[in-house]
């Protein structure tokens, strides 16, 4: 079974309130949804009537309800759940959430693409392509910008094998960059250093002057904020793409 990882808790409390940032991410999400002992399909459909048995018929149970098809839970088989919940949740409830079914399980509507499917699991937006360093990126990446003043932030997002090529941020003075993962898994990468893994909520700090890539595993979406450490000077030197080899080394 996939693991499950969840960041919304940090990403929307997590200073507010951190513990049951916590909470939410790492024991409900963390622990109870990877659990085992029932499959993540049943285990759908019990968050759905859970919440259908309380009167939630908002964008939280939508958002399960698609989680349900997504874990392979059938048209057939949420009606049959709805219903029969109805006889002992009301049946007002079943009627707010059957107008939330017939969405999620619209048969007219377009298939949800892997990006579309990817961008709904994370926080921040993918964006767009990163057509104006594309010619620096091996595979294609996108770009959200996030802050424009006084620190540039910009959610980069990798498709699977996706990387950028080696490079060097230099400053005369301050620079270098922060980069923090919020959804998916990749790689860092420092010239003559074993790769580092990275998933949500892991931090790189990248000083000037340390020739380096990142990007996307073999078969896994990656984003992070990158972060621009105010600089004096500051600019990106782009060295040689990162080799398949050098790539398949990294990631195994």
């Amino acid at each position: 079974m996939k693991k499950i990882v969840q960041t919304a808790g940090r990403s929307a409390l997590g200073e507010f309130a951190p513990e049951f940032a916590h909470y939410n991410d790492d024991v409900l999400f963390g622990e109870n949804w990877n659990n085992t002992d029932i499959d993540i399909k049943t285990r759908c459909i019990i968050t759905v009537v859970s919440l259908m048995s309380q009167g939630i018929c908002d964008s939280s149970l939508k958002h399960h309800l698609q989680n349900a098809k997504n874990n392979g839970v059938t048209k057939k088989e949420i009606v049959a759940a709805i219903t029969h919940t109805a006889f002992y949740a009301g049946w007002p409830k079943s009627w707010a959430v059957f107008n939330l079914a017939k969405e999620v399980w619209n048969e007219n509507a377009p298939a949800v693409t892997e990006k579309e499917e990817y961008e709904n699991s994370i926080f921040f937006p993918v964006g767009a392509p990163n057509d104006a360093y594309a010619k620096y990126f091996k595979g294609q990446s996108y770009l959200a910008p996030i802050s424009k003043e006084q620190v540039f932030i910009a959610n980069v997002t990798f498709e699977p094998k996706c990387r950028n090529n080696w490079h060097i941020h230099k400053a005369k003075k301050g620079g270098g960059q922060i980069l923090v993962c919020v959804g998916g898994e990749g790689y860092y990468q420092e010239w003559g250093k074993p790769a580092v893994k990275m998933s949500a909520g892991d931090v790189v700090n990248i000083p000037v002057g340390v020739k380096h890539w990142h990007g996307a595993g073999k078969d896994k979406w990656f984003s992070h904020l990158a972060i621009e450490v105010p600089a004096e000077d500051g600019k990106t030197e782009w060295c040689e793409p990162v080799s398949d080899e050098d790539y398949e080394n990294a990631v195994k």
